[in-house]
């Protein structure tokens, strides 16, 4: 079943905040009837920040709130007092999180730490109060600037998931269970296409107490670039893995053209996707006797695979050692 509290995808409209104007002041009194200009200068807008909180891995919370819009920025006041700053609206996101403009798809920003704060839109400057435009020519300057207004618009944010390790496969290739026998994670695993509707996270554990994270998506079909299946919408989560590890089951028809299949759909979906390190995982190993191990090794010897069972534990340690291997390329 589909997790209905993932949620990768949200749409919003932001609006910062307007500048305070400056003001329009002179200083006088009984004793000083022709004091000059002490106008303050008005408030900034407020700001619509992202902040990064690494306890957070969806963005269900901005599910339902649609509309953002920082506070005003104050008037300017007299003894040359600023007005106060309009309160800044801080949105907190999971690592991975990108901005891109609703119009045109740019990226704007990403986060990708804890705490780590980044403007997505500032707010409105305050205008200047009138003592600043006193001269000797004129020393009772009796205007003052007007506050800038703020920026609005809708935006888009895209959780991408921060993972070491990509799996990468057809549906049924076999990757939930891999992830859940090599880490702590459960996702749902049962014998029919599209079990994994969400994507799912695993911390592995390795030698001497270290470990790597492993991102299991849903599984990617032909024709998955052209909007076919469930794998191209969440493509997105792969895209910042440094090692992709392609898995495919040993039951497979055609080993060498289903992973041909896959290579392509990665290509077509985001060409940068082939830059990255591969591994091949056969998977489903138990089902094949030595000899046909070694045939079907000598068969597809270009693809370098590594023959696993995630229910025996055949090849799974050495997996890991080449997987570590590949994240700690200089």
């Amino acid at each position: 079943m589909s997790n209905p509290n993932f949620v990768d995808y949200v749409k919003i409209y932001c609006k910062s905040g307007d500048g305070g104007p400056g003001s329009v002041h002179f200083k006088r009194s009984r004793n000083n009837p022709r004091g000059g200009p002490d106008g303050g200068d008005g408030g900034r807008g407020g700001h619509i920040v992202l902040k990064g909180n690494k306890h957070l891995w969806t963005l269900l919370h901005l599910k339902y709130t649609k509309h953002l819009k920082a506070e005003n920025g104050q008037n300017g006041m007299s003894d040359l007092k600023t007005g106060a700053n309009g309160n800044d609206i801080v949105i907190e996101v999971p690592l991975g999180t990108v901005a891109k403009s609703s119009e045109t798809g740019n990226l704007l920003l990403e986060i990708t730490e804890h705490e780590q704060t980044k403007i997505l839109l500032s707010g409105g400057k305050g205008g200047l109060g009138n003592d600043h435009f006193k001269s000797a020519t004129n020393r009772t300057p009796k205007y003052a600037q007007p506050g800038l207004k703020g920026v609005e618009g809708w935006f888009i944010l895209e959780l991408k998931l921060l993972a070491d390790v990509g799996l990468v496969g057809f549906p049924n290739a076999g990757k939930s269970t891999l992830l859940s026998v090599v880490s702590a994670a459960r996702p749902e695993i049962a014998d029919y296409i599209f079990t994994t509707l969400t994507p799912n996270l695993g911390m592995v554990g390795y030698r001497n107490h270290q470990s790597f994270i492993m991102a299991d998506i849903p599984g990617i079909i032909e024709g998955a670039h052209e909007g076919r299946g469930l794998g191209l919408r969440f493509l997105r989560h792969i895209e910042r893995n440094p090692v992709l590890l392609i898995t495919i089951p040993a039951d497979s028809p055609d080993i060498d053209k289903e992973y041909r299949i896959l290579i392509h759909e990665l290509g077509a979906y985001s060409p940068e996707l082939l830059d990255k390190s591969m591994v091949v995982a056969v998977t489903k190993s138990d089902l094949l006797d030595e000899g046909l191990i070694r045939e079907l090794a000598a068969e597809i010897n270009h693809l370098s695979p590594v023959f696993i069972s995630s229910v025996t534990g055949m090849g799974l340690q050495k997996l890991k050692d080449i997987l570590w291997n590949e994240l700690n390329k200089p």
